[in-house]
């Protein structure tokens, strides 16, 4: 595999950063295990990838049974891989302790694996559970919560505790807080013995879809398809004004569809796209903020969004293609915002593409490698036949293999497959534990009754009025996906702000999208900015400053979800002609937006110039006619003015 060609054309190294790995985890927190021990666990992290591949071949198995084989496969791992503290002292073997906590998940997990159909059928809160059942019960709930700990961190930690203590004792606080009251074996039964707590809906779809396209995602990362997509980017944006950070945009968008992860992106392609910005003249926290951006994105952007977007298909009960559709035009409005202030912040600081002569042919690099579309193409084409999610991933992975071995620019033989199979084991770690940890926020949410109380009380503060009740359901999302990965803050949303915004009108589709924007978009937003951060680490910028700028490049994401809330011809819903002038005003809109946020038009823009170049575009956006032409006038009005009446302040061709 000719992996750095185009990388070493322009004399971009990629940095080894090290506080992250290659999935996003920080470097510290994990072993480096080798010898025979090593050996045992990439073992296992294959058995794991191979249970699923046989359960996409063959189908899945009871609910329970299926479930709990992921996650017990999950938790051994992790106690395996994640140190309990970054500054632990061992990282090339297991502790004592650790082995504990790996006996114990696989000792209480197999028990769900190995008694899941008389657990199905069992009467549940009418028989009571053993003294036994209990105990498996309790000891799975404490090693689910340190695995959390160590993966997710504190911030879900924390919101689980809080959970679990309301439902043991909530029934002490005082009005509509409190509840009736449930001793510990009607805890335990809900939230380990049905599928309405751990082994829930979310659980069920990391099972089945998710681990399928992380796997997918590995393959096409070994296969070399992930530098042939960058290498793409560079050749094709790098000579224009501003390349490198348009490169940024455009790889990392196609990356982070793949990886699912806004984080596990930023530091693999920023690594290579960060320096590069830095070179052509970008200031290190602009790079590590287009970086952040761009792979925050990913997870909105179809036809492969990110691991929260099957769980939103599941819960609406649509295929996963109609999702996929809805997302289109609100992720185009995403991205064009960003391209744009990457193209006025070059104009603003007179910057210039990559000389040619730096760069590859397009045409030459494409050759190499364009079979690497032909798995994207598979996604695509099942889904839209009506596919499963999970039979999509599968054939997806079989086309990469297939891809593989017939383009000589590839490099997949039995060793990298079998790398493959190990790695995207490890990378489901995340999202399978924090799906599991979300089940027990989601159990207790459903006993005690408290979402709907929740609800009433967004409904309440609103005064029924939905723009104060998006704003507080922004708001909470925004506080609630703090340090969280987007399927953790997406979850521990669905029941408590999503029925409020239902209840007022809100399409159950435009609820779960408005809620998935911003829980996807809590990666960039401080004071707990994970992408953002982890993008400054590589910048070498400041990290606060670094997400403040990124909020500015993804203001986008802030403003199209309440549009398609009001006007929801912007999720594809109404007739053609609707939805193609609302794509078109809104295209206009995000683009004066752009504009204002930049502070450069034609010219530097003034302060006046920006509000009013502000205003105009949102009027742009908001659908309607009247709305439409007022904006059209105001912007039209200010690119007049700067057109025509301040040449002077023109800068020099």
């Amino acid at each position: 595999m000719q992996s750095n060609q185009v990388s070493e054309s322009v004399n971009m190294q990629p940095i080894n950063h090290p506080e992250y790995d290659e999935d996003g985890n920080r470097a510290n927190r994990l072993r480096v295990l080798k010898g025979a021990v090593g050996l045992i666990i990439s073992v296992i992290a294959i058995f794991m990838s191979f249970f699923h591949l046989y359960t996409a071949m063959f189908g899945v198995f009871e609910s329970i049974l299926q479930r709990s084989a992921h996650l017990g496969f999950a938790l051994i791992l992790v106690f395996a891989i994640y140190k309990p503290a970054s500054r632990a002292a061992k990282s090339d073997s297991i502790p004592w302790y650790d082995w504990i906590l790996i006996a114990l998940s696989a000792g209480t997990y197999a028990y769900f694996v190995l008694n899941a159909q008389d657990i199905s059928s069992r009467m549940t809160y009418i028989e009571d559970l053993s003294a036994l059942q209990i105990a498996i019960g309790v000891i799975a709930a404490l090693v689910l919560v340190e695995a959390t700990r160590r993966v997710v961190g504190t911030a879900l930690l924390v919101i689980i505790i809080l959970f679990l203590l309301y439902g043991l004792w909530g029934q002490y606080l005082p009005g509509a807080l409190g509840h009736r009251g449930f001793d510990l074996m009607w805890i335990i039964d809900h939230l380990f013995y049905t599928t309405s707590g751990v082994f829930s809906t979310p659980l069920g779809v990391s099972a089945t879809f998710i681990f399928l396209f992380i796997l997918f995602g590995k393959f096409l990362e070994v296969s070399g398809a992930g530098q042939f997509f960058i290498d793409l980017s560079v050749a094709g944006m790098g000579k224009y004004r501003g390349g490198p950070a348009k490169t940024a945009v455009v790889a990392s968008g196609i990356m982070g569809m793949i990886s699912g992860s806004a984080v596990a992106n930023t530091v693999t392609t920023g690594a290579f796209t960060i320096p590069l910005m830095k070179k052509t003249g970008y200031k290190s926290h602009f790079a590590g903020a287009v970086e952040s951006v761009a792979s925050s994105g990913g997870q909105i952007t179809p036809p492969i969004m990110g691991a929260a977007a099957f769980i939103i298909a599941t819960y609406l009960g649509i295929p996963y293609v109609e999702l996929a559709y809805a997302a289109a035009i609100p992720a185009l409005l995403f991205y064009i915002s960003l391209f744009m202030q990457v193209d006025f912040r070059a104009k603003r600081i007179g910057l210039r593409g990559i000389n040619k002569e730096e760069l590859p042919r397009v045409s030459d690099v494409f050759k190499k490698g364009y079979i690497f579309f032909v798995p994207l193409i598979v996604i695509i084409v099942m889904l839209v036949s009506g596919a499963s999610p999970m039979r999509a991933g599968l054939f997806a992975i079989g086309a990469t293999i297939f891809v593989a071995l017939i383009n000589r620019v590839a490099s997949l033989d039995f060793k990298t497959v079998v790398k493959a199979l190990d790695l995207g084991a490890r990378a489901s770690l995340e999202t399978a534990v924090a799906c599991a940890a979300a089940g027990l926020i989601i159990g207790v949410i459903g006993f005690t009754g408290i979402g709907l109380q929740f609800s009433s009380l967004i409904i309440s503060m609103s005064g029924g009025i939905l723009i104060i009740a998006l704003i507080f359901t922004m708001i909470t999302s925004i506080i609630l996906g703090m340090g969280l990965p987007t399927v953790a803050a997406y979850i521990v949303q669905v029941p408590l702000t999503i029925p409020a915004l239902i209840e007022l009108g809100v399409s159950p589709l435009a609820a779960h999208m408005f809620v998935f924007y911003f829980a996807a978009m809590s990666a960039i937003t401080p004071p707990v900015a994970l992408a953002a951060f982890a993008a400054a680490g590589i910048a070498g910028s400041e990290p606060m400053k670094t997400g403040l700028t990124a909020v500015r490049l993804g203001i986008a994401a802030f403003i199209v979800p309440f549009i398609f809330v009001y006007g929801e011809a912007l999720l594809l819903m109404g007739n053609p002609l609707e939805v193609i002038l609302a794509t078109i005003t809104a295209i206009i809109g995000i683009m004066g937006i752009a504009s204002a946020a930049e502070g450069w038009l034609l010219r530097h823009s003034f302060w006046y110039e920006r509000l009013i170049l502000t205003f105009g575009s949102l009027l742009m956006i908001v659908p309607g006619i009247w709305t439409d032409l007022i904006g059209i006038a105001i912007l039209s009005g200010i690119y007049l003015n700067q057109r025509y009446l301040r040449k002077d302040l023109l800068p020099e061709s």
